[in-house]
């Protein structure tokens, strides 16, 4: 793994959590009488293989709370 990989891995997942923060923000301010927001974050791999497919996606769930 470059650099360059891991830059553009960083990158990708710090955009990621700020829109992520901003939504969570947005939609709590929307609802300001909901409970504990009840969260699901995958991470899934959409890129086109062609015929050489990998034999496992990179997918990754991640599931957590935000109370209130």
């Amino acid at each position: 793994m470059t650099d360059n990989d891991r830059q553009d891995i960083r990158r990708l997942l710090k955009t990621f959590g700020i829109r992520a923060d901003e939504a969570i923000i947005a939609h709590l301010a929307r609802h300001p009488d909901a409970g504990t927001l009840h969260l699901k974050l995958t991470l899934e791999d959409e890129t086109e293989y062609g015929s050489s497919p990998p034999g496992e996606k990179l997918f990754l769930e991640v599931k957590g709370e935000v109370r209130r």
